[in-house]
């Protein structure tokens, strides 16, 4: 089949790890999906009222990871990793069953979902995939903290830039174009947080799963972590993979380019929602025939692909 249709996995994929913010373990089934589907959240302990849309509009909590919520109340967290790996590798459509709220941490980056989906590989369709280009430049600016999204003609772009005041991250900015770059250490890059803020974590009941082999912790001068760091570039990597996962919440693959400085999760969905509030900042395509920019080629060809 070609790369211009809509795939899915090969085959059912299982694993299981515990929840970073909850702390409990959770079991996780992926299923192929049939074309037009999208990626579906289901809870499988709940038997009615289960199932879960990733999409922006339900975005229920962006602290520290993304949240989603159906009509009921029924929640699915930290979708990002997972939703990222599914963005890079090209997942048009997939059933994600998971018997607790939150998606497993496994170690902090998507390097696990991304190997497992490798290796699995894709099948394809002959339904033609979608795109969502975006039309005009928007942006939002608060305080230190901004973001914006601009047209592109072929591709993703995501430019990011951190600065804090801990001496080890300081700092750090770095441009990927999504399509055409390799996201080996995007991927690979872990969630962080400073060793001041695991008190305050906990008292906000977050962060009950997480340890040194999901995340790395910095404190003052030293990376706790005995192995260190992965890349040089970790930190704004990690954060632009939280951004790549919150982008698939689009729904599609997006044609854009993306800037942000000191954002996250909520800064991202705040942007989504103000450009799908009118529908001249963006339009859908679907790509039929020899349209497909070559860039979007890229972000699967190191995939299994069965007919």
């Amino acid at each position: 089949m070609s790369i211009l249709s809509q795939s899915t996995i090969a085959d059912k994929i299982s694993f299981s790890g515990v929840g970073i913010h909850t702390g409990r373990n959770v079991n996780v089934n992926i299923l192929p999906a049939s074309p037009n589907s999208g990626i579906i959240f289901k809870r499988i302990d709940l038997e009615k009222n289960n199932v879960v849309i990733p999409n922006f509009e339900n975005v229920s909590e962006a602290t520290l990871c993304t949240t989603v919520s159906n009509q009921f109340g029924v929640k699915v967290s930290t979708i990002e990793h997972l939703m990222a790996a599914f963005f890079g590798l090209g997942v048009d459509n997939a059933v994600v069953e998971l018997n607790g709220q939150e998606v497993p941490i496994l170690d902090g980056s998507a390097k696990d979902f991304v190997k497992i989906l490798k290796e699995t590989g894709l099948k394809t369709s002959d339904i033609p995939i979608k795109l969502i280009k975006i039309n005009k430049h928007i942006e939002i600016a608060e305080g230190n903290k901004y973001i914006s999204l601009n047209k592109s003609n072929t591709t993703l772009e995501i430019e990011f830039e951190i600065n804090y005041k801990n001496q080890i991250i300081k700092r750090q900015n770095n441009k990927v174009n999504v399509f055409e770059d390799n996201l080996e250490d995007i991927y690979n890059s872990r969630t962080f947080c400073l060793y001041e803020d695991i008190e305050k974590l906990k008292t906000l009941g977050l962060g009950k799963g997480g340890s040194l082999k999901n995340a790395i912790v910095v404190k003052e001068d030293k990376i706790l972590n005995p192995n260190g760091l992965r890349n040089e570039k970790e930190f704004v990597n990690h954060k632009i993979l939280d951004c790549m996962g919150d982008l698939y919440l689009v729904g599609y693959r997006l044609i854009g380019s993306l800037k942000c400085r000191h954002g996250g999760h909520s800064l991202t969905n705040q942007l989504l929602r103000k450009v799908f509030s009118d529908n001249k900042n963006y339009s859908l395509l679907e790509i039929k025939g020899k349209n497909l920019p070559h860039t979007l080629i890229n972000n699967r060809h190191n995939l299994k692909s069965i007919a």
